[in-house]
């Protein structure tokens, strides 16, 4: 799935998510439980009164369920989904931002279990904080650390669904 496809279906929504956040708070569900329904998502995405055409809502119901796929399988195909190289930085580390707005808000949304693991509770003091990124970078420095925080947040979306899970399915493990 591509990030342009899935922002042209978000735009249409009230709310106008960006892809990015969109992603987020489907990462953000899932993390809080591994199990929770696409409609559980979709009541998230959508404000009261919006409609959604069937074919967006297919391809909106394929992301949550790829992202799921790629949580609990292997791990090492899930990806943020994020403007590619082709945009400039400063719309991907944009783009950065709102998926960490979305999965607090995903995160949020679902109830979760109160005995959180210190790193658990850390890695999301972390997204807390790059929501506060500057979009506005350039560089072969910024370059850098933007790659190095989407490492780093793929590798810690993929200990929150083993540690926050760890009691609803043993599959994630």
């Amino acid at each position: 799935m591509r990030y342009p496809d899935i922002d042209s279906i978000t735009q249409k929504f009230e709310a106008r998510l960006s892809a990015a956040e969109t992603h987020g708070i489907a990462t953000g569900v899932l993390c809080g439980n591994v199990q929770a329904e696409s409609q559980f998502w979709f009541n998230q995405l959508l404000q009261e009164g919006d409609e959604i055409e069937l074919a967006d809502k297919m391809t909106l119901e394929l992301l949550f369920e790829n992202t799921r796929s790629a949580l609990i399988d292997d791990g090492f195909s899930y990806e943020l989904m994020l403007p590619d190289e082709s945009f400039p930085l400063s719309e991907q580390a944009d783009a950065l931002r709102h998926w960490c707005q979305g999965f607090l808000f995903g995160i949020g949304s679902v109830p979760v279990r109160s005995d959180w693991s210190n790193e658990s509770r850390e890695i999301v003091k972390d997204i807390a904080e790059f929501t506060k990124l500057d979009p506005d970078i350039e560089g072969e420095e910024a370059e850098n650390d933007f790659m190095e925080i989407t490492e780093y947040l793929r590798a810690a979306v993929l200990f929150l669904i083993t540690d926050l899970n760890s009691e609803q399915n043993n599959s994630v493990h």
